[in-house]
Formats: C-alpha cells, structure tokens, sequence
C-alpha cells in the first residue's frame, strides 16, 4: 500500500525570487540545496477526467521523491498525495493500487500518458534559529512535451518553446513512438511547507510580491502543459448528461445567493464531492468507509426527496431512486458489520460458565467473512455500469440543475417551510406507530418513524451549514432534537434485526445447549433494549413535534 501525507504549497510566476529570504519573519536561513533533474510521465483519461478535478497522476523519476505519484485536491493550498515506489508500474502501466483510486472519476475510461515533462529544479531551504526546515522553495525550469498535441491541447497564451532544446528526445517514459508532441517551456515557483505553518506561506507571499512575482493561475503543471482551455473545450462540447464525462460538476446557470436553489445545490455540491472521496476509502477496505459513504449516499437522497419540490421534471426522483440501490448495496455489508458488533459484544452479558468456549470466535469469524463477501460484492459493483451512469446523472445534475422559479425563494423562508414539513412527515409517522399493537407491524411503523426522522435530520444538518449564524442555531436545535429521536429509533430497528437473527442462528449452531442458553440471554437483552427504546418515545415525540420553526432570522 502507498504512503500518504498532505502536501501544502503555492506557485508563482515572475522572473526571480526575492534576494534576501532569510529576512522574512520567523526565517533566519536561505540555505542553498543540491539541484535535481526531474523527468515525469503525467497520465489521464483522453478526455482529461483527472485534469478536470485537479487530479494529477505521474511516474516520475530523478530527485530524491522518485516513484508514482498521485495528488487529491482538498483545499487550494492542499493536496493529500499517495506515493508507491517507481517500480510499482512500468512505463505505460499505472498501478492498479492508484487507478482503483481514480476510479469514481475516470470511470472505465484508459489511462494513459498525456504529457511528458523534464525539469531543472533549483531549491532553497528556509530554516528556523534552530536550524529546524519551515519550507522549501523551488525554482523549476520545464520542458514539457504534450504526447498527441493534436488531441489534447491548444498552447496556451504564455507557452514558448523550451530553451534548452530538449523536445522530442526519447527516454524512459518519453513520447512514444509516431506520436505527435507539442513543445512548451516555462519558469514557475514553488513554495512547500515542510515544518513551518501556514501563517508562513503569507509572510513569504508577501516578499515574492515585493519581488514582483504573482500566484500562478495553474494549479499544477499539467494543466499549464495542456491548456485549461482544452478543459473547458470538452465540457462545453459534450453538455450536461452525457455519459463518462466526469465533469467537475460546477453549475451551468447559478442560483442567486441567498436563494433556496442555491441553499440546496450547494449541498448538493458539497455532498457529492464527499461521495466521490469516499469511493476510494471503500475501495481499499478503509475502517468504516463503507459506513461513511453509505450516509453520503443518503444524505444525498435526501436531499433531493427533501427538497423536490424545487425540481421540475424527474431527474430529481430518478437520481434518487438509484442512490437508494447504492445505499442498499453499501448497507448490505455495514449491516453485517453492525450486527456482528452488537451480538458479539452482547456476550459480556453471558457468565463464561454458560456458554461455550468457542462462541465469540464462530461468531465473530461469521459476522467477519459476511461483511468480507458483501464488501467484495459492493466494489464490484462500484466498477460497474449502474454505477458510473449514476455518477454521471449526479455530476450532470450538479452542473445543470432542472430548478423551478420557486427556488428564487428567499433561503431562510424556504427552509422554515421544508423543516416544518419533514417535522410533521416525522410526528405523523411516530403517532402512528405507537398508537399500533405490539408485533411487526409496529415494528415495521417504527422503522419508517426512523426513516422520516433520519431525513428530518439531514434535511436540518445540510440547511445549518449553509445559513447566516443565528439561522443555523435554529436549525441546529431542531436538528438535534430529530438526531436524538433518529438514534433512538436505530437503536429499536437494531434489536428487531438482532432478535430474528438469533432466532436464525439457534436454529443453525450446532453448538450445544450452551450455546443455545448464551443464544436465548442475548434474545432477551436485545428485547429490554427495545423495551427501553420504546419507553423514551413519547417524550422525544414531545420534543420533535416543538413548533418553533416560524421563519428563520
């Protein structure tokens, strides 16, 4: 498995650094470091999936970080970087340990080399009184070689050719053969925290400013090799929903701020960039990543289903009904996962005497191989077709929402309105369930209380983070009430689901009569815990049904 970190650096333009680094605050040395040459292989997608996320992929070799490396945006200063040895993919052969974390964004598309880029780097270290490295500062000469230039990119406005007249050599990784390159040269800067905070990168802006240089609009070489231009080309020419575009998901038409449209799509926005990150975490079997983008998947769903109302047409309620196969795909191994957790733990409750020896073991090893298989069964389908379509339908739902006119609603009316509706949708539900005899059916009406409650809660978390401050203290209030009411519920739902399942296993376990008496105290545990549920219901319905939700400051 690759290594991680986050990395954090700016990048700059202009003609020299500033003389004197070392008179920045906090830095008492500029102390020259050892030159390198750098020789990388950048691979994408050939409609550029990747370039549009801010994705870079590359095999580089030469310096003293040489091997694959794979950069994840997560804020404009930030990128997580996972690293694998040079060794771990020829020339040509990404690694299927990186192109499986890609994959949520090239879906099924090939990747392959895209540029060829050769640098001269020059470094400077900036040290603190203790000698101690804050960051390092780079000046990178480059000779990029864009591999099919007639494919991939117009050059772009400061692009010249590389001085040192290095184009179209061939050498590991280099262009392969018949294939047309594009030559472009370029100076730029490069300032990488090491053990320096990021209050650091403002003081040594602030001397590169007064050096006349200024932030690179490029936010990675790549993109300044291509062109963002090609970018916006391909987006543009292929339109909202067509298939594997992988598109950076930013809208086609705005909603105004403030607005009720804008409240929800930028959730919207937020949440499937969640979605996406995760996909990678579930693929390689990450502690509880098929839990967290299960909850993504549905906080999703509900979003849509909370706010239909502002959607015209059915691609709302389509995308909807296909994140609910993607959270029941997911839930099928948590489930598993939780189930094993609750029974095995239970066994506490069982004196060691009167059960037998082997019991916490068969079972843990069970409930293991069953979440195992459906997490097996879940990544294959994260490779296949549904999938990737379902991506596809969200990214072009995000650029292009089908709004109505009432989503120029103001933000904090609309929300007091759809709140109150997900607390009566709520009250309704749980008033009917406890009015209901004891027995499955009340079972089953708690579950759906548990649903409504659930989709109350996400409806509030998602409003809460977009409102001015008193607003979101309003909502956050109402939203914790539902998450208390939410929990309670999944508690009862659990020890449903426990109490069949042990019902199931005793019929099963050839394990003896002790095993059968630890099966029988588990039962009756699960069942004083929805006792207990079932007790604090009406006070919480006391408190979800509060009628504070007149429109939001």
């Amino acid at each position: 498995m690759g290594t991680q970190h986050a990395e954090t650096e700016r990048k700059y333009d202009g003609a020299a650094l500033p003389e004197r680094l070392d008179r920045v605050p906090g830095v008492a040395t500029a102390q020259r470091a050892e030159s390198e040459d750098l020789d990388a292989v950048y691979y994408d997608t050939p409609d550029l999936r990747l370039l549009r996320r801010r994705i870079t992929l590359r095999r580089r070799t030469g310096g003293n970080d040489a091997g694959w490396h794979l950069k994840l945006p997560r804020t404009d200063d930030v990128r997580q970087e996972v690293r694998l040895p040079v060794e771990a993919g020829g020339p040509g052969d990404v690694p299927a340990e990186l192109a499986q974390l890609v994959a949520a964004f090239t879906r099924g598309g090939a990747l392959a080399p895209v540029a060829h880029l050769r640098t001269h780097r020059s470094q400077l270290v900036l040290r603190d009184d203790r000698g101690d490295a804050l960051a390092r500062i780079t000046e990178d000469r480059v000779a990029a070689h864009v591999l099919d230039a007639d494919r991939v990119a117009p050059a772009p406005s400061d692009a010249r050719p590389a001085a040192d007249g290095r184009a179209g050599d061939d050498g590991e990784g280099g262009p392969p053969g018949g294939t047309t390159t594009e030559v472009r040269g370029w100076t730029e800067f490069e300032v990488e925290l090491e053990h320096g905070t990021p209050a650091l990168l403002d003081r040594v802006e602030a001397a590169f400013t007064d050096a006349g240089l200024v932030r690179s609009p490029w936010p990675s070489k790549l993109s300044r090799a291509l062109g963002e231009r090609r970018a916006a080309a391909v987006e543009a020419s292929e339109g909202p929903g067509t298939p594997r575009s992988g598109r950076s998901g930013g809208p086609a038409s705005t909603p105004a701020a403030g607005s009720a449209g804008a409240l929800v799509m930028d959730g919207f926005r937020s949440r499937l960039d969640a979605l996406l990150t995760l996909d990678a975490a579930v693929r390689r079997g990450e502690a509880d990543s098929v839990h967290r983008m299960r909850v993504a998947a549905r906080t999703l769903r509900s979003l849509l289903k909370a706010h239909r109302r502002l959607f015209k047409g059915d691609r709302a309620q389509t995308a909807a009904a296909e994140l609910q196969w993607l959270g029941r795909l997911l839930g099928r191994a948590r489930d598993r996962e939780v189930l094993g957790d609750l029974l095995v733990g239970g066994l506490d409750a069982v004196p060691a005497q009167r059960r037998g020896g082997a019991l916490r073991g068969r079972l843990a090893e069970h409930y293991a191989k069953e979440y195992r298989a459906e997490w097996q069964r879940a990544v294959a389908e994260l490779d296949g077709d549904r999938y990737f379509a379902l991506l596809d339908r969200l990214d072009a739902f995000a650029a292009d929402p089908p709004l109505r006119h009432r989503a120029d609603r103001d933000a904090r009316g609309y929300v007091s309105d759809a709140l109150r509706r997900e607390q009566r949708r709520t009250t309704e539900r749980l008033d009917r369930a406890l009015r209901s005899e004891p027995g499955p059916l009340r079972d089953q009406a708690l579950h759906g209380a548990r649903k409504a409650a659930k989709r109350a809660r996400y409806t509030a978390d998602h409003a809460q983070s977009q409102l001015p401050r008193r607003a979101a203290r309003r909502v956050a209030k109402f939203g914790g009430r539902m998450k208390k009411l939410h929990k309670v519920l999944g508690t009862h739902q659990d020890s449903v689901v426990a109490r069949a399942e042990l019902i199931t296993l005793a019929g099963q376990d050839a394990g003896g009569e002790r095993d059968a008496f630890a099966y029988g105290v588990l039962h009756e545990q699960q069942r004083h815990i929805a006792d207990a549920a079932r007790r604090r219901l009406p006070k919480l319905r006391r408190r979800a049904g509060r009628r504070k939700l007149t429109r939001l400051p």
